[in-house]
């Protein structure tokens, strides 16, 4: 069988934990059937076998628009290209994969920045669209009026995370619902208080400067030093609002650590039976008095967290990748 050649855009990131198209990629250039040409869309080479993309600096403003030249000449020996972060570089006779984790630009208060009207013109030149559930994937149809032949539903890797040994830290992700965590943040206090244990809250930079104000005693990490909370996390709370998905909850089941996440319908689907989902501030509150200090259920916890892992993890997602490549490769050909 020949080997599938795919053009891998590496600056696309599928989750917000880390940069996984890295992973993606080294497990890609691991099977037989996928080879591999990676290129960086918004930033530099960064190895001898990733190709420089000319213009890039010049014409970036317009590829985040899906705009300006094509990128087909530069990629001219690859059978399918797979882009997943900001950039949306136009081509014009290659098949084209976009990778959609993110839904928080396609929501109504949002909408005015053109992001679904430039997905919506790569889905017109024949993109296929990918996202990370079911569930995500009703709302992106809905959005951009796709058929069903339009999109498909891969989960993003989520891997190499280390086990947490002993942690004894409460560690709060905060995504999209900031005034939940400002409400329950007294409580928050008090319990870690009660404890003796440190509050670690993960976030975006606004929320740093939202945190500052407020004088919330905790620790704050950026999202890009998540894995490091990990570390030295007893527990792990989300909170989410639904928009993107769960690659922090997914890692803290990686690593062992119980969790405490938002009962949104992507959690419902991607992390049910796994972590404790909660719909409402009291039940969020028992839910980690109760997975702070029961040991059965931490035990149950993080076996179950790990097997639900498993489903995420780099070599799994790459075999689904690969069959997705072949398929949309034999499609355009």
């Amino acid at each position: 069988m020949t080997a599938v050649r795919v053009g891998l855009d590496l600056d696309g990131s599928l989750e917000s934990l880390r940069n996984s198209m890295t992973e993606l990629a080294d497990e890609l250039r691991t099977r037989g059937d996928c080879h591999l040409v990676g290129f960086r869309s918004r930033t530099a080479t960064q190895g001898r076998d990733e190709r420089p993309l000319r213009g890039r600096r010049f014409f970036g403003p317009l590829w985040v628009r899906g705009r300006g030249p094509s990128i087909d000449r530069q990629l001219r020996d690859v059978d399918v290209i797979h882009l997943a972060g900001v950039a949306l570089p136009p081509v014009r006779t290659l098949p084209l994969i976009l990778s959609v984790d993110d839904l928080r630009p396609l929501r109504e208060d949002a909408r005015s920045r053109h992001r679904a009207a430039d997905l919506r013109r790569c889905v017109d030149r024949g993109a296929r669209i990918v996202v990370s559930s079911r569930s995500a994937a009703h709302e992106v149809q809905e959005v951009l009026q796709l058929d069903r032949t339009q999109f498909t539903v891969v989960r993003p890797p989520v891997g190499s995370i280390a086990p947490t040994v002993d942690g004894r830290r409460l560690v709060v992700q905060v995504t999209g619902q900031g005034e939940q965590f400002l409400s329950l943040a007294p409580e928050l206090v008090s319990f870690c208080a009660g404890k003796h244990c440190d509050l670690v809250v993960i976030g975006s930079a606004q929320f740093a400067d939202i945190m500052r104000a407020t004088g919330v005693p905790a620790t704050f990490l950026h999202r890009s030093n998540a894995t490091e909370a990990l570390q030295h996390a007893r527990l792990v709370v989300s909170l989410s609002d639904g928009a993107r998905f769960p690659a922090f909850a997914v890692a803290a089941l990686a690593a062992g650590v119980p969790t405490v996440a938002s009962l949104t319908p992507i959690n419902r689907e991607l992390l049910n039976g796994a972590s404790t989902l909660v719909e409402s501030d009291n039940e969020l509150i028992e839910a980690i008095e109760d997975m702070w200090s029961n040991e059965g259920h931490r035990a149950i916890a993080r076996a179950a967290g790990l097997d639900r892992a498993g489903d995420f993890a780099p070599h799994a997602v790459a075999a689904t990748y690969a069959a997705l490549y072949a398929e949309v490769a034999r499609g355009a050909r």
